[in-house]
């Protein structure tokens, strides 16, 4: 695919909690949650809703693109956690943007954390059909939410809030071209990660306990790190094969950020240096689908990508899968 990312935006909640706040608030010792977990802070959302988020990041990517919201004919929501389950969160973000009635097309897809590499491919296919000439794409994450602060706090502290956006139009010669996309499920860990309520599974008249004992984030850590030391060198190996690029061809690694642990162990095992990636998780921590979007702008931004750079956008998620996307910009 021929794929431009012509501007991108990122937002953050006002309030800014330490981890050196979090374990006075629980009475840990000091120290004891930041050498758990690597994450020295985040951003919580007290008076701003996901929506809000979302919007703000989005119309930075417009200004960073230099166009008008009007312009946008497709917009495609990669949130791991919806606003609501029914309707989208789409189509909310582009009311509160301003676009007329019936001049785009608005949608959700999720695939966990990684719902903005899902988003990205769907919109640039769409793009590619003739369907769209110009898609914003976005992840909102309010994941401070239904966190499981008693049981298991170095969990909980792992998760920040953010939003993230990107806006895509068609590329010309030699300028945004998706070299390939790739993404393997390993459904045998589904139990692994995830929030059991919400859905349809517990009906909350019938099953007010089940409900309540689900509604609550999980993470089984030791079952997600056995299967990704397993196979995940393997599907990074498959995604380079696909793109037709060396190991050394790469230029910058844009990964989810999971927790700085992840990422070094990441950095270890696929055999990327260290200053190749960017990590952003001690500062932000986990902000599940936003992660790679949120990576990707702070990269841009501070000047890491360049006009024929080769980036690898790698990522793994609840259900379980690896995804990635290799992009030359």
């Amino acid at each position: 695919m021929r794929i431009r990312i012509v501007g991108t935006g990122r937002a953050v909640p006002a309030e800014r909690v330490t981890t050196r706040t979090l374990e006075e608030r629980l009475g840990l010792g000091h120290g004891a949650l930041e050498t758990a977990t690597g994450v020295v802070e985040r951003y919580v959302c007290e008076g701003e809703s996901q929506i809000d988020l979302a919007c703000a990041a989005a119309t930075l990517a417009l200004e960073d693109a230099g166009l008008d919201p009007g312009t946008v004919d497709l917009i495609i929501g990669g949130c791991g956690v919806p606003y609501q389950p029914l309707p989208a969160t789409a189509p909310l973000v582009m009311q509160r943007l301003g676009l007329a009635d019936g001049s785009a097309a608005a949608f959700d897809v999720n695939s966990t954390c990684l719902g903005f590499l899902t988003a990205f491919e769907t919109a640039g296919r769409m793009i590619e059909a003739g369907q769209c000439e110009t898609a914003l794409v976005f992840s909102s994450e309010v994941a401070s939410r239904a966190l499981p602060w008693q049981d298991a706090p170095e969990i909980a502290a792992l998760f920040g809030d953010g939003a993230a956006a990107a806006v895509l139009r068609k590329g010309g010669q030699g300028e945004g071209t998706v070299a390939a996309s790739l993404m393997r499920t390993y459904p045998s860990a589904w139990e692994a990660c995830g929030i059991g309520s919400g859905g349809t599974r517990f009906d909350f008249r019938k099953e007010q306990e089940a409900f309540a004992a689900h509604s609550l984030f999980h993470m089984d850590g030791k079952e997600l790190f056995r299967l990704t030391s397993r196979h995940f060198n393997g599907f990074v190996a498959a995604l380079l094969e696909c793109a037709g690029w060396r190991h050394g061809d790469v230029d910058l690694v844009v990964p989810h950020q999971a927790s700085p642990f992840a990422l070094a162990h990441m950095a270890r095992q696929t055999g990327f240096a260290p200053e190749k990636l960017v990590d952003i998780s001690g500062r932000f921590g986990n902000q599940i689908a936003a992660s790679i979007p949120f990576a990707l702008d702070v990269a841009r931004r501070e000047g890491r990508v360049a006009p024929g750079m080769k980036l690898l956008f790698l990522g793994t998620s609840a259900g379980v899968s690896f995804g990635g996307m290799a992009l030359e910009v």
